[in-house]
This record gives C-alpha cells, sequence and structure tokens, in this order.
C-alpha cells in the first residue's frame, strides 16, 4: 500500500485551512490536518470554521480545486470543567469536509472524569462516521503509552485511537516493540517529525521545542524509523513539524514541501518499504 501523507496544521499554523489546502496540494500532500476548534492560546489564530461561514466556503473550495482531502481535525481536548458538547460544531463541520478522524488529548481532572469526558467525546463523534484518536503529551495529564492504553481499554469505544506523535512518543521514553501488542484497528494516523535525541528536563524548553523547534525527519536524534516499523502499513503520515526558524527564512510552502522531500528521502534511505 503505498504511504498517504497529510499536513498538519501546527506545521503552517499561520496559514488559514484554505491557503494551507492549496500549499498541501503543491508539495505533493494527500491530505490536510485542520485545526478548526479553536483553544484560545496566546498568539495562535483563531481557525473555528464553524463561526466563519466565509472561510468554510473558501476551504470547501480550496479542496475542491486540489482533490486534497481532510483528514481529521484539531484539538479536542479533555480538561476539567469542559463540556463535551462543545466540541458538536466543529464535529459537524469535520463531517461536512470529509474528515476521518478528530483528534484529542487530556490535560486535566481526576481520572474517572477524564475518563468520562474522553468516552463522551467518543460517543458526540460515532454518528458523524469520526474516529477520536488520544495523543498523549509528556506533558500533560496523559502523558506516556501506558497511560494512553489505559484509557483507551477502560472507554472501550469502537471508534477510539491512538495517535503517537514521534516527538512525544521519544520524549515519554516509550519502547516501539510495545506498539505490537495494541490492535491494528487504534491506528489510524501518526505524526511524524524529529527533534533533538536529548530530552529536556525542564517544561519550558519542552514546549519550546514541540510548538516552535521540531527538526526535519533524519536530521534529529529520534529514531523514527523504529518507531515507524511498529505502525499498520495503512497508518497515515501527518507531518507536525512547527519550526519558527524554517518557516521565517523559507516562508509557510517552503517550509512544508521541504518537510515532506525530507520524510520522503528518509523513507527511502531507511524504510522504503514503506513507499513501495
Amino acid at each position: 500500500m503505498a504511504q498517504l501523507f497529510s499536513l498538519a496544521h501546527l506545521t503552517v499554523l499561520g496559514c488559514p485551512p484554505p491557503e494551507m489546502t492549496y500549499i498541501a496540494a503543491r508539495a505533493g500532500y494527500d491530505f490536510v490536518s485542520i485545526r478548526p476548534i479553536f483553544m484560545g492560546l496566546p498568539g495562535e489564530p483563531n481557525y473555528a470554521l464553524a463561526d466563519n461561514p466565509q472561510m468554510l466556503r473558501q476551504t470547501k473550495r480550496a479542496l475542491a480545486d486540489t482533490g486534497v482531502r481532510v483528514h481529521d481535525i484539531e484539538l479536542a481536548r479533555v480538561y476539567e470543567g469542559l463540556h463535551p458538547t462543545k466540541y458538536l460544531p466543529a464535529m459537524e463541520v469535520a463531517a461536512e469536509l470529509g474528515a476521518k478522524a478528530v483528534l484529542s488529548s487530556i490535560w486535566g481532572g481526576e481520572r474517572d472524569d477524564y475518563l468520562d469526558k474522553f468516552a463522551r467525546i467518543c460517543d458526540l463523534a460515532r454518528p458523524f462516521g469520526l474516529t477520536v484518536d488520544l495523543e498523549y503529551v509528556p506533558i500533560a495529564a496523559v502523558a506516556n503509552l501506558a497511560q494512553a492504553v489505559d484509557v483507551l481499554r477502560t472507554v472501550n469505544r469502537p471508534n477510539a485511537g491512538l495517535m503517537v506523535d514521534m516527538h512525544h512518543f521519544h520524549r515519554a521514553r516509550d519502547n516501539p516493540a510495545d506498539l505490537d501488542a495494541l490492535p491494528r484497528e487504534w491506528f489510524h494516523f501518526a505524526h511524524l517529525c524529529d527533534a533533538p535525541a536529548e530530552i529536556p528536563t525542564e517544561r519550558a524548553e519542552m514546549i519550546r521545542i514541540l510548538r516552535e523547534a521540531r527538526s526535519y525527519v533524519g536530521e534529529g536524534g529520534i529514531d523514527v524509523a523504529s518507531v515507524v516499523d511498529h505502525l499498520p502499513p495503512d497508518c497515515v503520515f501527518s507531518i507536525e513539524l512547527p519550526n519558527t526558524e524554517r518557516h521565517e527564512e523559507l516562508g509557510y510552502a517552503e517550509h512544508a514541501t521541504r518537510c515532506l522531500e525530507t520524510l520522503k528521502a528518509y523513507l527511502v534511505r531507511e524504510r522504503p518499504g514503506r513507499l513501495a
């Protein structure tokens, strides 16, 4: 099966969904992974398509013009005080755009509380034909593979999945071989990037790298190929590679292009079977 690639919004976060779709098409991506859930983080643009009919129309036009598809939307965070129905408008937009998945992560609350909220997000997404794929983040409440597996096994929802991010996997010191024991149907897509091998000890530095200083695959210290070996062949590779220095130097379009070119070159060199 030929490997499919998506451009994750964090890689080109300054670009609204229509613009990133055209960039993805020119660079050779199959999908885009868009961020129509506004999280209100400092300096983050608001691409809440459910509240912006004009941008939604422009996004549909860009998808129709290019043939690029939407793979997933993000980010349905779980946190204390969340009402999961908050994400319904974004799920409706996702279904309207033909998306396959909703990316989620868990940032707070007691275990019983966050399990209930994540299960409710899965239940809300299911009628739209959407999976809900849990991404663990080393600085979040669910911070490693074991904790993510605990969530998925406990909620036991048919549309729940696991999303492995190379940066987070490495920072959590997880073992690629542990992925083999997990149900193959959990794996729908993965985030590809690289980063320095040394794991920061300070939270601020961890955040800086994951938000603005990830590396092109093959130019950092993560053994990406060893993780890829344990992912199913139909797992879509979504490139999430924010790098402020690179996009300021090259522009978003060239940065997105180099993200894909360097990943493909890495796979040809290290795991050519993934591109067969």
